[in-house]
Order: structure tokens, then C-alpha cells, then sequence
């Protein structure tokens, strides 16, 4: 029987085959690093900081917030201070405003206390003189008390112009002696606070003769 011709070449050492196919595939790779600069590091990487550090940081920014807050309670403080000490102002000049006007009709009430025990049972013109004194002072007090008020009387006169801003006219007269629109008669007389009018005097103005007018009662 005849043998079979095999085609395989000769044997090699395999350590041989082992290196071509090494040399075959790129051949050998250089040794790790070797010829290559370190890699970087990856980005948000970098030295770990210092807990001292870090420690004296957070311990700067808890001072710093004690000191903000101190500040704000102090600023808080004041401002509930000017508050109440505003409101307490306030009330009190709604309360007590008008107490300078107030001291000066003490002296009008005494006086009208003198005036009422004036004994008029007696027909005495003594009584009836010393009645009309007490008016007089009385008068003299009140009208001090105003001017300390800062209140001045509209007192028009007959023969003055109407002024609607400070006359109420209470109706009209025909006169032949005066001429329209002027004061023929003072009814009340009026009072003004400092420009502010309070109350208009009331008059009766005048009227051309023969021409139709009402009274405004």
C-alpha cells in the first residue's frame, strides 16, 4: 500500500513561527510610556484643596452672615422704633392739638363765671356796669385767645363789595344809594384759620332799584 504524500512543510520551532507572526501583525509595541509624554488629567481633576483652607473659608463666611444679621436686626430695630415713636407723635398732636387754645379760653370761662354772678335782682346800675365790664374783658380774652389761634374775623361793612369767597349772601335789597352787588347788611360776621376760611359772613347785598330779586333765606 502506498503512503500518503504530505504537503506540509518541514516542521519549524514554534518560538520562530511565534515571532513572524508577531513581526507579521505590526511587529513589537514599544513598552508603555516609553516615548510618550504622561496623560493629562481629566478635566474637572485637579489638586485636592486644603481642609485647613477650607475650614478658614467657612468659618470667614459664617462671621461675615453674623455680622450681616447683627446689622439687619439693628436697622429692623430703628425703623420699629421711628414707627411707634411716630404713631405715639401723631396721636398725640390729634389728642392734645388743640391744647394752647384750650389755655386761653380758661380765661373766657372764668370771666363768663364772673359775669353770671352778677346779681341782677337788684336795680343797681352798679350791677349793670359792672355786667358790661365783664363782657368787655370776656371779649378782650376771647379775641387774644384767636389771634394766639391764628383765627381772624371777616368782618365786611356796609358799602363794601360782595366776595363770594368770603360773603354768604343771605338775599338781596334794592338801595338807590348803593350800587349792585355790594354789602347793604352784616347778618354774622366770619373767621378764617390762618388762609382757610371756616365760616363766610352772611350778608344781604344790594340791588338795583325796580329790578326783580329773592331772598335766599
Amino acid at each position: 500500500m502506498s503512503e500518503r504524500v504530505r504537503n506540509d512543510p518541514p516542521n519549524e520551532p514554534r518560538d520562530e513561527r511565534s515571532a513572524q507572526a508577531g513581526a507579521g501583525a505590526g511587529g513589537p509595541q514599544p513598552a508603555p510610556g516609553a516615548g510618550q509624554q504622561a496623560a493629562d488629567p481629566a478635566p474637572g481633576e485637579g489638586p485636592k484643596p486644603d481642609a485647613a483652607a477650607l475650614e478658614a473659608e467657612l468659618r470667614k463666611a459664617c462671621e461675615e452672615a453674623d455680622e450681616y444679621r447683627e446689622r439687619f436686626l439693628r436697622a429692623k430695630a430703628e425703623t420699629e422704633n421711628v414707627r411707634r415713636r411716630a404713631e405715639s407723635e401723631l396721636s398725640n398732636a390729634a389728642r392734645y392739638g388743640a391744647e394752647p387754645l384750650a389755655r386761653e379760653l380758661l380765661g373766657v370761662r372764668d370771666s363768663l363765671d364772673l359775669a353770671r354772678s352778677v346779681d341782677f335782682q337788684r336795680d343797681d346800675q352798679t350791677a349793670v356796669e359792672t355786667m358790661i365790664e365783664g363782657l368787655d374783658l370776656t371779649l378782650k380774652l376771647m379775641d387774644a385767645a384767636f389771634d394766639k389761634a391764628g383765627l381772624s374775623v371777616v368782618d365786611p361793612h356796609p358799602g363794601d363789595r360782595f366776595d363770594p369767597a368770603l360773603h354768604q349772601a343771605m338775599g338781596t335789597q334794592e338801595s338807590e344809594s348803593m350800587a349792585p352787588n355790594h354789602v347793604v347788611q352784616v347778618i354774622q360776621r366770619g373767621y378764617r384759620l390762618h388762609d382757610r376760611l371756616l365760616r363766610p359772613a352772611m350778608v344781604m347785598v344790594s340791588r338795583a332799584a325796580g329790578s326783580d330779586g329773592g331772598s335766599k333765606g
